[in-house]
């Protein structure tokens, strides 16, 4: 391959780093034709972009983006598939349904949330992180409960209230 054609490459997996959020470094080796497909319609189901690269191409990428993942250097060895995803842990719930009956792909490293996971003992944090969008739902949903609450108390004292007023009418 060209030194022309290696720049291109990198040029390109450096745009992929740069624009999505999240991407989760797997070894898929071992996967036969029909097993890889099944797993690309999957990520394409679930937005989850699938390229497999070139450790070297990769590295130099990672040193160009604006991302700090240099401890993912270290993942870079063997093949290496990566997985680009705008949701943190869509890729992690990928892997560990997938990974049931194919026992791949495994987990080598993820760069998820700003924060770096190393090897496949991490992939049950990774299903648990929660995405943004989920944060500020539990955050709305935190807050809204006193509110709600206190709705509830004043309506059904009013509620009381009336009975009370409609008991006392009638006696009268």
């Amino acid at each position: 391959m060209k030194s022309s054609e290696k720049q291109v490459i990198i040029n390109n997996l450096q745009e992929q780093i740069d624009s999505y959020d999240h991407f989760y470094l797997t070894d898929t080796s071992g996967l036969n034709a029909a097993d890889t497909s099944d797993l690309r319609r999957l990520c394409f189901k679930q937005d989850v972009k699938l390229v497999v690269v070139k450790n070297t191409l990769l590295r130099k990428a990672l040193e160009n983006s604006s991302k700090n993942a240099e401890e993912i250097f270290d993942a870079l060895k063997g093949n290496t598939t990566v997985m680009f995803t705008s949701t943190g842990n869509v890729p992690a719930k990928l892997i560990k349904e997938f990974s049931k009956t194919k026992k791949k792909p495994v987990l080598k490293a993820a760069f998820v949330e700003e924060s770096v996971y190393m090897g496949a003992e991490q992939l049950d944090a990774l299903v648990s992180v929660k995405s943004k969008n989920e944060l500020i739902a539990d955050v709305v949903a935190l807050l809204q409960s006193p509110i709600k609450t206190v709705v509830g108390q004043l309506q059904s004292g009013g509620t009381i209230i009336h009975g009370v007023l409609e008991t006392l009418k009638e006696k009268k």
